[in-house]
């Protein structure tokens, strides 16, 4: 299968739901991470030019750990929007990784970005299948199944389905340590560490399931509806 996960941020992806990526990658499933933003305010001390030439370095580091192939999407940090340009860039990402199924954000999450991404992820479901609608990649013969991911902290959101990730908690924290610039940056703004933080939220989430690590997912449910949990490692 193609498997494509989108992120509002670098490292949204990672926090969220790596370790089901990495799962699938070891089956030898085709990965890709697509991120809306370059994250070009994530910074206490460089301009947006270098920290987000600097992000995108990091991502393309994490990218390499799963062999994933990334998706650039360039829009600024904070100003993600949903009008027809910005869909238009959703639709190609989409129809470039060719999915069978997606891991987007839902609509509970505490960034004004993830809801945004989420959401225009969600209504580019159908518009990526339909042959007049044209981008700059072809239109898909299929409707790929949606998973929406985790909240960052877990707030608000209530998983309906586990995936076991105790065996490769390791390269989740390999792939989110790639992005060393946001490390200063977390603490600054939260007073945490971005690995502390998704270890205890890894930890939590398995706790929920009876593993020892896990990330949790819930099914988008909008029409129509492809396939089922089983898809999921």
């Amino acid at each position: 299968m193609n498997i494509l996960a989108i992120g509002a941020h670098p490292d949204d992806v990672e926090f969220l739901c790596a370790g089901t990526l990495a799962l699938y990658a070891a089956q030898g499933h085709k990965i890709f991470i697509a991120i809306a933003t370059n994250g070009n305010v994530g910074s206490p001390t460089l301009g947006k030019k270098e920290i987000s030439t600097i992000r995108k370095k990091e991502s393309l580091e994490s990218c390499k750990l799963i062999n994933a192939t990334l998706i650039w999407m360039n829009f600024d940090d904070e100003w993600l929007f949903d009008n027809k340009e910005t869909r238009l860039v959703f639709i190609d990402a989409i129809r470039e990784a060719q999915p069978d199924l997606m891991f987007i954000h839902n609509k509970l999450d505490y960034h004004p970005d993830h809801r945004n991404a989420g959401q225009i992820a969600e209504d580019c479901k159908i518009p990526v299948s339909v042959r007049l609608v044209k981008s700059n990649f072809d239109y898909l013969n299929k409707i790929p199944h949606m998973f929406y991911m985790d909240s960052i902290g877990g707030i608000g959101f209530e998983p309906e389905y586990y995936v076991d990730i105790s065996s490769v908690i390791d390269l989740k924290e390999r792939m989110l340590r790639c992005h060393k610039s946001q490390e200063d940056w977390l603490i600054a703004l939260f007073d945490e560490k971005p690995s502390d933080l998704m270890f205890k939220q890894s930890s939590f989430r398995g706790l929920n399931a009876g593993y020892k690590f896990a990330e949790g997912f819930r099914q988008v449910l909008t029409y129509p509806l492809i396939s089922s949990y089983k898809l999921l490692p």
